[in-house]
């Protein structure tokens, strides 16, 4: 997988449409999740793109502390189902840190995370802060990185 981090702008018309294909594909059609994903936050991300063959297989969009939360953050983390046994989550998530520390200068990170991958990020130096809560119909728990 090759993992590439752009700006709103600099997306092509065809990443731009490729991402918003898979978040629907996961977030809302796999999850069976009925929300309003254009959510007029991505012209602020950065987007944190892997390609595999030509085909968008994993995504993180990333906010500088402000944008999104009070600290530096992490979203819509998506692989898509067919690949999910190649470890990509581990690769985009990892990419999406280093784009946080490299061009914004932190590492305070914070993520709001679907419970049942609680374990997932704790892998990636994740832990939760406060108490479960509904996000969309979907327990998620927030999880800070230090």
């Amino acid at each position: 997988m090759k993992i590439y981090t752009k700006t709103y702008n600099d997306l092509t018309v065809n990443e731009l449409y490729d991402l918003l294909q898979l978040r629907a594909e996961v977030f809302v059609v796999e999850q069976d999740c009925v929300y309003q994903d254009i959510d007029g936050k991505d012209e602020s991300a950065l987007h944190v793109i892997g390609y595999k063959n030509n085909r968008l297989v994993a995504y993180t969009r990333v906010f500088k502390p402000g944008d999104y939360f009070e600290h530096a953050s992490i979203g819509r983390v998506v692989v898509k189902q067919s690949e999910r046994d190649h470890n990509y989550g581990y690769e985009i998530m990892n990419a999406s840190i280093k784009a946080i520390e490299q061009r914004f200068n932190e590492t305070r990170i914070k993520i709001s995370a679907q419970t049942y991958l609680k374990r997932f990020y704790n892998n990636l130096q994740f832990f939760e802060v406060g108490e479960e809560y509904l996000e969309d119909d979907i327990p998620h728990i927030a999880m800070i990185r230090t």
